[in-house]
């Protein structure tokens, strides 16, 4: 039996209708290439089309059917109110789907976790009197190289887990597999991977994204680039200095010049600039385009990786100086707290994200 749609999807659901009666956008975005598709509109359908959306929002201003016509046509913000609802619908375990209803709260919540777990840590190691009294940027001497590996570690796994699991629930939901396909050319695995890693349906038409009606600018793009690379290199960052301690041997502190310390500097920037840019940006972005409840995502998101970043870089170049130990404290607690709330914030529309687009390009490839 099929499952009953919430409003939001049933209001998705009469947009969608309109939308393929007009087909006006046709050429917009995979949403409306991938509607056409389609005769009617389930939940599997317009949980699928809501995570394909890119909130580029040319649809909005093309549109004669947009407020203050009264069939009230508004496919961004629609599709932004039902991607959230999805990832309530898929969050593990289900009691955490508060955190979508509540970003705000989640964040501080994780964050006063993270401070409580990294200071007790900090003491019952290394004990309470010695614990803010480390010196020469021995971090392990603040908090010892096997305890942080296995704090982190722990965390790590039950995050991937969730995501595991949200990423299964949403395949099941959305019939992700999709049909192969077989004209020749760019497999879908490949074309999907490049999408992403360009981000080319960020905007409609051009190389220009909408900030509101006749407003066009390039830097949503190049700040989505910031902070998406700016986190993989982090990310790389993390795993030299991982090969570094348990290949060769060679324990941190690390030099300035060193390739984890370089590349930590350069993707501490990028998440500095990404970051910072997109919640300017957002704060001055037509409401129209965006759902309140993605709104408060985007900008608790964004909020907890500027702290990792920029505690991150402060620990760096402050390193030698005799407040290292809480700045290290203050900076571990805030990187908790970011992979915390991970499954549970708008880290996951990333995850979603692709695996529509792969599912659309599988769909184009028949």
């Amino acid at each position: 039996m099929t499952e009953a749609l919430t409003e939001a999807m049933r209001k998705a659901e009469h947009e969608m209708v309109v939308c393929n009666a007009c087909r006006y956008c046709e050429a917009y975005c995979p949403v409306f290439q991938a509607m056409e598709q389609r005769v009617t509109f389930e939940r599997a359908d317009l949980t699928y089309l809501a995570n394909l959306c890119h909130n580029c929002g040319e649809c909005l201003y093309a549109c004669q059917y947009a407020p203050p016509h009264e069939f009230n046509i508004d496919v961004p913000r629609t599709l932004s109110r039902v991607r959230v609802e999805s990832y309530e619908s898929f969050a593990w375990p289900s009691f955490a789907a508060v955190a979508f209803r509540r970003p705000w709260m989640a964040t501080l919540v994780a964050i006063a976790a993270g401070v409580l777990i990294c200071a007790s840590v900090a003491r019952t190691f290394s004990g309470a009197a010695r614990t803010f009294q480390v010196r020469d940027a021995d971090f392990y001497g603040v908090i010892p190289h096997d305890v942080m590996v296995t704090l982190f570690g722990v965390v790590g796994l039950f995050v991937v887990a969730a995501i595991a699991i949200g990423h299964r629930r949403f395949a099941r939901i959305a019939d992700l597999k999709g049909p192969r396909g077989s004209r020749q050319g760019a497999s879908p695995r490949r074309s999907a991977t490049l999408d992403v890693l360009t981000l080319k349906q960020l905007h409609a038409t051009g190389e220009d994204c909408v900030d509101g009606e006749e407003q066009r600018q390039p830097w949503r793009r190049w700040l989505h680039h910031c902070t998406f690379y700016g986190f993989a290199i982090c990310f790389a960052s993390t795993t030299v200095a991982a090969i570094y301690h348990a290949v060769f041997g060679w324990i941190a502190p690390y030099a300035y010049t060193s390739v984890p310390v370089v590349l930590g500097t350069l993707g501490g920037l990028g998440l500095v600039i990404g970051p910072a840019g997109l919640l300017a940006l957002d704060l001055r972005r037509d409401t129209a385009l965006t759902h309140a409840s993605e709104r408060a995502l985007g900008f608790a998101f964004l909020t907890i990786l500027l702290l990792t970043s920029v505690t991150g870089l402060l620990l760096l170049a402050l390193r030698e100086r005799p407040y290292m130990p809480t700045l290290l404290v203050i900076h571990l607690a805030i990187v908790l707290a970011l992979f915390i709330t991970f499954p549970y914030g708008k880290f996951v529309h990333g995850i979603y994200r692709g695996a529509a687009l792969l599912k659309f390009r599988r769909e184009e490839s028949v």
